[in-house]
């Protein structure tokens, strides 16, 4: 049977029925508060974690000029402090994210109240989230986790809880700058410091109100908003927080309309680890790094985290020079390259040996990967002749290119690659490091590779030879000697010419291997080895004569501080490049202690009379190109290197002030120049250095100065180098044929050879 209801009953009926489920809400709503706040749904912090808390923060790292090199990060961020901040970008924040910021206790009801009937009830996302800042700096601290239907309630809740502690610990300055620290601004950058570099290539203090409104505008969709990806919606944004300022009394209309009518300007700058200044470095730095850190815990026997913790890292590395040494070399490897294919054009370097190409696959980091994914041989094999979308390397920009990894790996035998190395020779610091042209495709260092030295060694062999009393002007003939006890090994010249005598200043100048190889042998190559040791060689060297010609891998750090012990008149020191470090608050962790020398390594003397040699080399010798092409007029000392086939070209230069060496060669010494003229060191590796020195010397403000000089040469060993560097006949012969006496330059007598062939015969019929 059916009851009917009067309408005055109906409705107190429906009444009741919504009362008791306005009260039934009520009772579950403070319930599902209470099981948030509790820890139901995941432990909430108090306010004493609040208080210690610490968010992620990059590390660091500085040049001696104090400009920033790079970061060790997980996520990009630097924090910066309130006062660093510009009103820009405060102002901007609070008008577009929470006009009412100053007003609330890190809770808005008025937006909660359209976030719980909109977004929660009605399930209209795109009603916006009404969190107020304090809110969101709570969904940065403590990213929000799913909880399937019950998702967005429960972060709500949690959000809102953490807001109100943040709010009783924090004042609202503090607040604001912890917000603009953990924001994130995509493309991994967290916090405005970072985004105002990346973007603008500017600081928080110094931004301008463009630019924090752009800043401000994406934090709604770092994407969508991205002035590099979407620069037209990013402008439309920008004028959006402009109109938002303009509503919330923080700008006048006619400013806010001038500022509408100008261009994003960006200017994007990104400092990744494979980008920005001195990756190379930064790569071994970081290594180094973890090495130490991982050994020298904190005061509190916590480990520091290199990639977490903030520490501020200070280096020897000029950000000048650097900048400086990576300009020398692409120029100037950009136009060995192009020298380089129109050498080989028409055929492959690699052309009489495969096992070049096939080693550079296995070498591969495709193969290595698909190796380790358990695919054959032979399968890879199938895989690198299939083509696939790739980005090559090119010095006049990136090629995006359908390749078969099989060519790419062919694409990139045909590059030579490079080191260079600048050090301050008194200290050892190290100005500028730089191991190769683009870190991003060419990871390999050559400042720390070893390879093949050639005629770079020679100075330590002269070296040895004075230290062990041999006269310098004591001539020796250049001819070409079969050595039978080392398996017939026979040296002979790059050039193929033969006949005269060399002083060691000559033999040095020229870099005549035949005279080199007779110095090493009554010298004793133990001693040379010894010496190569003292003054900073650490690699291999295996006792046989063929390392006076360099036959001995070594790396471009080693030489280059081996090499500090001439300008420094017999005192070598070791490479230098950290100075210290400091945690996130400004902290010493470590002072580094400075240079380590090695002392008297040579004699002063012995080393004044190789700083003479060696200028000579520049003057007059195989470097004479930094006089005649590079047009240098300063005291400079230097020495080329060319290995067997011109897989290596080295050349390693010095000046009072500075010293720095650079090595040219490809990936497999397989691959060269095949004449002398492309491939001596003096044409592969002495433009890089002279190149960099230009752009020094040009720089005043580095206070380089072009007309320092070397100690000057004391009369004594003036007269000990007085001799001429070449003769065309070993001086005094004749009288030694005579009378069985040898003689320095000054006993000489000039006599035409045919004349003297003619006096010699007629002598010898006379004793028969």
């Amino acid at each position: 049977m059916k009851v009917k209801l009067s309408y005055p009953v109906l409705i107190r009926r429906i009444t009741r029925y919504f009362l008791l489920l306005v009260v039934l809400t009520a009772v579950l709503a403070v319930a599902f508060y209470y099981f948030v706040c509790y820890g139901v749904f995941g432990e909430i912090p108090s306010e004493e974690d609040l208080v210690n808390i610490q968010n992620y923060t990059a590390s660091e790292v500085y040049s001696s000029d104090s400009v920033l090199l790079g970061k060790y990060f997980v996520e990009n961020r630097t924090n910066v402090s309130f006062f660093d901040i510009s009103e820009n970008l405060l102002d901007a924040l609070i008008a577009t994210e929470d006009a009412r910021f100053y007003e609330h206790k890190g809770v808005d009801r008025r937006s909660m109240f359209r976030v719980l009937i909109k977004t929660i009830i009605l399930g209209d996302r795109s009603s916006g989230g009404g969190s107020t800042i304090t809110q969101q700096l709570a969904k940065n601290l403590f990213p929000r986790k799913s909880f399937g239907f019950l998702t967005m309630p429960v972060n709500k809740v949690k959000e809102a809880i953490v807001a109100r502690r943040l709010e009783n610990v924090y004042a609202k300055e503090e607040i604001l700058t912890m917000y603009l620290n953990t924001v994130s601004f995509g493309e991994n950058v967290f916090g405005i410091e970072v985004a105002a570099h990346r973007f603008f290539s500017t600081t928080p203090d110094s931004i301008s109100l463009s630019e924090a409104a752009v800043l401000i505008g994406m934090l709604k969709s770092p994407t969508a908003y991205s002035p590099r990806v979407n620069p037209e919606r990013s402008l439309q944004r920008r004028n959006v927080v402009l109109e938002q300022m303009v509503k919330y009394g923080y700008i006048e209309r006619p400013v806010a309309d001038s500022v509408k009518k100008t261009p994003l300007d960006l200017k994007y700058s990104k400092v990744t680890h494979n980008e920005g200044p001195a990756p190379y470095f930064r790569e071994y730095l970081r290594l180094e790094l973890q090495d130490w850190l991982e050994k020298n815990p904190g005061k509190d026997g916590k480990k520091y985290n290199l990639y977490t913790d903030g520490l501020t890292i200070y280096t020897t590395i000029n950000s000048k020079m650097q900048k400086y040494a990576e300009q020398a070399v692409i120029e100037h490897m950009s136009s060995l390259q192009g020298d380089f294919y129109v050498h080989w054009s028409g055929r492959d370097p690699w052309e009489e040996n495969d096992e070049i190409i096939n080693n550079a696959v296995v070498r591969s980091e495709r193969y290595s990967t698909l190796k380790r994914q358990g695919y054959t041989h032979k399968e890879i094999e199938k895989i690198f002749r299939e083509k696939v979308k790739m980005t090559l390397f090119n010095y006049d920009g990136e090629l995006d290119i359908e390749m078969s990894p099989l060519d790419s790996v062919k694409y990139y035998q045909y590059f030579l690659n490079t080191g260079f190395l600048a050090i301050t020779p008194e200290n050892g610091f190290i100005q500028a490091w730089l191991g190769g042209t683009d870190h991003k495709y060419f990871k390999y260092d050559h400042v720390l590779s070893k390879r093949q030295v050639g005629s770079t060694f020679k100075p330590f062999v002269y070296a040895a030879a004075i230290e062990n009393g041999i006269d310098p002007c004591e001539y020796i003939h250049n001819i070409q000697t079969v050595y039978e006890e080392y398996e017939d090994w026979e040296p002979g010249n790059a050039n193929g010419e033969y006949g005269g005598y060399y002083s060691m200043m000559g033999g040095l100048m020229n870099s005549v291997n035949v005279v080199t190889v007779d110095v090493i042998m009554r010298t004793g190559i133990h001693n040379v080895i010894k010496l190569a040791r003292d003054m900073g060689i650490k690699s291999e060297l295996p006792p046989v004569p063929s390392i006076a010609l360099g036959t001995a891998d070594i790396s471009l750090l080693e030489m280059v501080s081996a090499y500090s012990a001439f300008p420094n008149r017999g005192t070598s020191v070791e490479p230098v490049y950290l100075l210290k470090i400091e945690d996130r608050y400004g902290n010493i962790v470590m002072n580094f202690e400075g240079t380590k020398r090695n002392e008297g390594v040579l004699s002063e003397e012995t080393a004044d009379m190789m700083v003479y040699m060696l200028k000579q080399v520049v003057d007059s010798g195989t470097a004479v190109r930094l006089r005649h092409v590079y047009d240098f007029e300063n005291e400079i000392c230097g020495k080329t290197g060319t290995t067997q086939s011109y897989a290596d070209g080295w050349f390693i230069g010095f000046t009072p002030e500075l010293l720095a060496g650079a090595w040219v060669g490809a990936e497999d010494p397989g691959i060269h120049f095949r004449t002398i003229e492309l491939g001596q060191g003096a044409n592969m590796a002495l433009p890089i250095w002279a190149l960099f020195m230009k752009k020094v010397y040009n720089d005043r403000s580095l206070n380089i100065n072009e007309d320092a000089e070397f100690e000057e040469l004391s009369e004594e060993l003036q007269k000990i180098l007085d001799c001429e560097p070449y003769k065309a006949l070993k001086p005094g012969s004749l009288l030694d044929i005579l009378f069985g006496k040898r003689t320095r330059m000054q006993d000489t007598v000039e006599v035409d050879k045919k004349l003297l062939d003619r006096i010699i015969n007629s002598f010898k019929k006379k004793r028969k």
